[in-house]
């Protein structure tokens, strides 16, 4: 992992995220970020952004926030160039996110933890409550009591 392109924005959300799926089965979402940052003069500047998420990661954004929500983006800046229709050559720079979350400055938010679902998968969100849907308790580590348990 490379440390020098590492970018932690807190913006608004300009799109709702868009959530699809590639050929293999993975999960992308991507939605826009608009950053203001007050000037010395104070005039605002507004910064737009695309952000994109994978995995479990893309699967909790798409449900669980909307245009207009207040987040935190932690991720890796990554430039890409293409070529338009026009043949002219285009570029932009996006943010890869490892990690989004609401930001709770102006609001609150009610965290819901989904169970595990491995590398990407499309289980839903844990049962509530312990049920009979409830993994079981991992069983404890078996020590010889002669020795230390380190």
């Amino acid at each position: 992992m490379a440390f020098d392109n590492n970018v932690i924005v807190v913006g608004n959300i300009t799109r709702d995220p868009e959530l699809r799926f590639t050929t293999g089965g993975m999960a992308v979402a991507s939605f826009g970020l608009a950053w203001n940052r007050r000037r010395q003069d104070g005039e605002e500047e507004v910064s737009f952004f695309d952000v994109t998420c994978f995995r479990n990661l893309a699967e909790n954004v798409a449900e669980s926030l909307s245009k207009g929500s207040r987040v935190i983006v932690y991720g890796t800046l990554q430039q890409r160039s293409w070529e338009n229709a026009q043949g002219e050559r285009r570029s932009k720079v996006e943010i890869l996110a490892d990690d989004v979350g609401p930001s709770l400055r102006w609001a609150t938010a009610q965290v819901e933890r989904n169970e595990f679902r491995g590398g990407g998968g499309a289980s839903g969100p844990a049962p509530s409550g312990g049920g009979a849907g409830s993994p079981a308790p991992a069983p404890a580590p078996a020590y010889d009591t002669d020795e230390e348990p380190f």
